[in-house]
């Protein structure tokens, strides 16, 4: 075969949820031997020269003689992982001769090479498998990536385990194993074998519950205010078995999320429930190092728990206030711009004072006043107002405690079916859910009769309600009578929805 001494494979960059083409440019020329990888590598890039060498002369084709040149274009643009490896690999096979240089060609190449020339799981693969699909390429790529590549209908995707194989197909003289078309798409993306936690399984907290159905009907913020074992964890979790199950095209971008943060996509794993700790830094929460995307966008279209909300930092609660708002996380970084969507649905918990136990019959709190103010004043009047629900919770009673668990409360199946209905009547009336409209839209949907106009008027004056919140009580207050299947908001929906507002009475 004729030496070409200048070839080209292509591949593609991890950079959050976009995967930029790169061009893998290899030149073999006259001189001494020396390998020369440019184009803006970060280390593990290019410590490849090492595992390349490697996999070749282990794979039987030897490691060509003189200079060898590798230019990763577009040249500015950071490129980080293993997945180079065998896109250098056949770049140099072509340019030497071993493999026809028109085989790369409509071909893209994905995989970390070991010495002995096997192909490795790549991370971060699913965004680069989803834009190469839609150039209508034909993608080579681990067998170890197999269950990631399912979840990408209608793409070309080819499977290889060793270097050999890989040239083997591109000579012509075998044939590489595709993507099995049961794991394609939708039905890759079944309903996970284990249920998620219960509603029924919860006691007592009738008032609690009702309020979690609401937040799952319309999408609304809910922060809980409780003592020690109150359950308002247990009623977070809870929560994703409310929702409605993700659709395909919906799945696809929560598994791609999860691929862009390093993570195995969890295939049928329903909608993401994140809890992160306290101690979580502003860029763990809205992501930053290395274009990975935060807690915030790994819980789009999902559950974000923050307990113990006040122990939080300042500048991490007040990062939330913009995607709460847009439903997008910007990260500046090295003068480029990425944008992560992060339409989660946010439920918080606290304490009611420092030691959790303010209101306690058994007198158990010694803190003072300006000690709980201090704590509360922790989480700022605009965070609050952008959580449409607050709801304080009591201990519980020893007779819901010691009670027949089965028989006082619906399960999560039973719940779910009201708000799927009720989330339809919103999509048909509105094309969005209750939490998400805007000013013009509350005007035209939130419409008050008169009894209620009044009653909603007494509340403002009493209660001191900002503009905002008494927009996110007529968004509840239009939820409820969805619950309820009412054309119009009725005067009970109201008075509902003003009793979900606990902050707001507290401050009065």
């Amino acid at each position: 075969m004729a030496r070409m001494e200048v070839s080209t494979a292509l591949s593609r960059a991890p950079l959050g949820l976009a995967a930029p083409q790169v061009r893998v440019e290899v030149h073999l020329g006259p001189g001494l031997p020396t390998f020369a990888l440019v184009g803006l590598p970060e280390t593990v890039v290019r410590e490849s020269k090492e595992r390349v060498r490697s996999a070749l002369v282990t794979s039987g084709f030897g490691f060509p003689a003189g200079r060898i040149t590798v230019n990763l274009s577009p040249a500015d643009l950071p490129k980080e992982g293993g997945r180079f490896d065998l896109p250098i690999a056949v770049g140099i096979l072509a340019a030497s001769g071993k493999i026809p240089p028109q085989a790369l060609e409509q071909r893209e190449f994905y995989g970390e090479l070991s010495l002995g020339g096997e192909l490795r799981q790549t991370p971060k693969l699913l965004p680069a498998l989803i834009e190469g699909s839609r150039c209508g390429r034909e993608l080579i790529l681990p067998f170890a990536n197999a269950l990631e590549a399912g979840l990408v209908r209608h793409a070309k995707l080819k499977l290889a385990g060793h270097l050999r194989q890989v040239c083997d197909a591109l000579n012509g003289e075998a044939e590489l194993s595709a993507v099995a078309c049961s794991a394609n798409g939708a039905d890759a993306l079944a309903p996970a074998h284990r249920p998620p936690p219960d509603l029924a399984e919860v006691r007592g907290q009738f008032a609690a519950k009702r309020a979690l159905e609401i937040a799952a009907a319309g999408e609304h913020g809910l922060l809980m205010i409780g003592p020690p074992g109150a359950g308002k964890t247990l009623l977070a979790q809870r929560l994703p078995g409310l929702l409605p199950p993700l659709a395909p095209f919906e799945a696809l971008q929560v598994a791609s999320l999860e691929s862009a943060a390093g993570r195995r996509p969890c295939v049928g794993g329903g909608r993401p429930f994140r809890s992160p700790q306290h101690t979580a830094s502003v860029a763990g929460l809205i992501g930053g190092g290395a274009m990975r995307p935060g807690e915030l966008s790994l819980a789009h279209l999902g559950v974000l728990f923050l307990d113990e909300l006040p122990e939080f930092t300042r500048t991490a609660l007040e990062a939330l206030r913009e995607p709460l708002e847009s439903g997008v996380v910007n990260i500046t970084r090295l003068k480029r711009t990425w944008e992560f969507p992060a339409r989660f649905q946010l439920v918080a918990a606290m304490n009611p004072c420092p030691c959790g136990y303010a209101g306690d019959r058994c007198g158990r709190c010694h803190c003072t006043a300006e000690q709980i103010a201090r704590y509360r004043h922790r989480i700022s009047g605009p965070l609050i107002d952008r959580i449409d629900i607050h709801l304080e919770l009591m201990a519980l009673p020893v007779e819901h405690l010691l009670g027949d668990v089965s028989s006082e409360t619906e399960s999560s199946a039973t719940v779910a079916l009201r708000v799927a209905a009720a989330r339809h009547l919103q999509m048909q009336r509105q094309g969005k859910l209750n939490a998400h409209l805007g000013p013009p839209e509350v005007t035209e949907f939130c419409g008050l009769r008169r009894d209620s106009r009044v009653l909603l008027g007494t509340a403002i004056t009493r209660l001191g309600l900002s503009a905002r919140a008494c927009h996110r009580v007529l968004k509840l207050a239009r939820t409820c009578a969805d619950l309820g299947s009412a054309p119009e908001i009725r005067r009970i929906d109201v008075a509902e929805a003003v009793q979900l507002r606990t902050l707001d009475k507290l401050t009065c």
